[in-house]
């Protein structure tokens, strides 16, 4: 019988990757977190497609709230009177808007929760650190800080490693991890702005669109 696994799964193409990472060693619970992004709905009919692609049954499928992310603000992801940027971003530009203040400790709490209720062993999270927007909580010092937390606050006989398969490598790198796991890429989701036919501007969609290029390889999604 093999272990299970709570895996992070926003619906985008880090994070579908990082499924079937896990899928290769582990039975699949995803977690899915709606915090009042732009494209919510998008991004949570992506995890349920993924979702439905390895068969993970309902049962082990959670969708988490964190409205209160959007009430917080600090972010153009959840606040539509600021604005995503575009183009690439000039030198020493600093941590983009699109960063949400300390998102990604938000989700590896419920994460953690979940995973020590299950009681699965590990949980991943396709957080990406080499070719990314630079957000704090992306980087490996953070994981390894939240990894003592979760070590000291969970029963003494809980045992929960964070997983981040993902964290070193690029966007090109990832594409082709993807293909070489059979992961549907096609389901996929990353754009910030749009929900229909993803902008090809913002940052999310650039950097996935240089990785498949990189990749030598077509994005199976549409573009404006």
């Amino acid at each position: 019988m093999r272990d299970l696994a709570v895996v992070l799964a926003s619906g985008g193409l880090d994070s579908c990757v990082c499924v079937a990472e896990a899928a290769r060693a582990a039975d699949l619970a995803l977690l899915h977190v709606n915090y009042g992004q732009r494209t919510q709905a998008r991004e949570l009919r992506a995890f349920q497609d993924i979702a439905d692609f390895y068969r993970v049954p309902a049962a082990r499928r959670l969708v988490a709230s964190l409205d209160h992310l959007a009430r917080i603000g600090g972010s153009s992801l959840t606040d539509p009177s600021r604005e995503v940027e575009t183009g690439e971003p000039a030198p020493a530009a600093g941590v983009p808007s699109t960063y949400v203040p300390f998102r990604n400790a938000h989700i590896l709490c419920i994460g953690a929760s979940w995973a020590e209720v299950l009681g699965a062993r590990e949980l991943y999270i396709g957080a990406v650190e080499e070719d990314s927007s630079g957000y704090p909580d992306c980087r490996e010092r953070f994981f390894t800080a939240f990894q003592q937390a979760v070590d000291e606050g969970t029963r003494p006989e809980t045992r929960i490693t964070i997983r981040t398969p993902l964290l070193h490598l690029d966007k090109a790198a990832i594409v082709r991890r993807g293909r070489d796991l059979g992961a549907p890429l096609y389901l996929t989701w990353s754009c910030y702005v749009a929900e229909d036919r993803a902008c090809g501007r913002c940052e999310s969609c650039r950097l996935r669109l240089r990785g498949f290029a990189i990749a030598g390889a077509s994005d199976p999604i549409p573009y404006a």
